[in-house]
């Protein structure tokens, strides 16, 4: 399991810091917004994704042993959640993200996960 989070991690750093130079220059030349919001957007998104992904994993090693979800399991998620939400609610507020990058970043490391995710279970079986 630590084997594919550091897959994700590696991969996502990547493939989010070409998005982010396409999307600059994307939303710079065809004036789709302020370009200077989508390229930290999609960084942070991605980023939270990976910090998201990374308590998921901590939260779920407990829960492999237990074989139960536990209120600590359920707790620590609803934490994370909230810490995830009220981080996009300030930024939000703020005026520093663009919501279209956040998604962008977002759905990167989801389809990351999905991928490594898919490959890990054909090899095993």
């Amino acid at each position: 399991m630590i084997n594919l989070i550091k897959k994700v991690h590696r991969q996502a750093l990547i493939f989010l810091i070409i998005f982010a130079a396409i999307s600059t220059f994307f939303t710079a030349f065809a004036s789709l917004g302020d370009w200077r919001k989508m390229p930290h957007s999609v960084l942070i998104g991605g980023l939270l994704g990976l910090a998201n992904f990374k308590g998921l994993a901590w939260g779920l090693k407990d829960f492999a042993i237990q074989q139960r979800p536990t209120g600590k399991l359920i707790f620590w998620s609803m934490i994370r959640f909230s810490i995830l939400a009220a981080i996009l609610v300030v930024f939000a507020l703020l005026k520093l993200i663009n919501f279209i990058g956040i998604l962008i970043g977002l759905t990167i490391v989801f389809a990351l996960i999905i991928k490594e995710g898919y490959r890990e279970v054909k090899q095993s079986s």
